[in-house]
């Protein structure tokens, strides 16, 4: 079970935040549906070469300040 949940609208804002650091990373590769956060993560670990635990961490982050442009 994921760590966080993260729904679609949250995620639109999310995805660029990801995009802006990681700028490699496709939209393909960034799909999402609400309650898919496990295949997300497992695929950002393998896209961004670090483990789950910064993976969450960087999402988690993303989230909280979701009004900013920062990650």
């Amino acid at each position: 079970m994921a760590e966080i949940n993260i729904s679609n609208k949250d995620w639109e804002r999310v995805k660029i935040k990801v995009q802006r650091k990681y700028n490699h990373i496709t939209n393909e590769q960034l799909a999402y549906a609400e309650g898919q956060e496990d295949d997300l993560i497992t695929r950002l670990m393998a896209l961004v070469n670090r483990d789950r635990k910064y993976v969450v961490f960087t999402l988690k982050k993303a989230l909280v300040n979701i009004d900013n442009n920062r990650l």
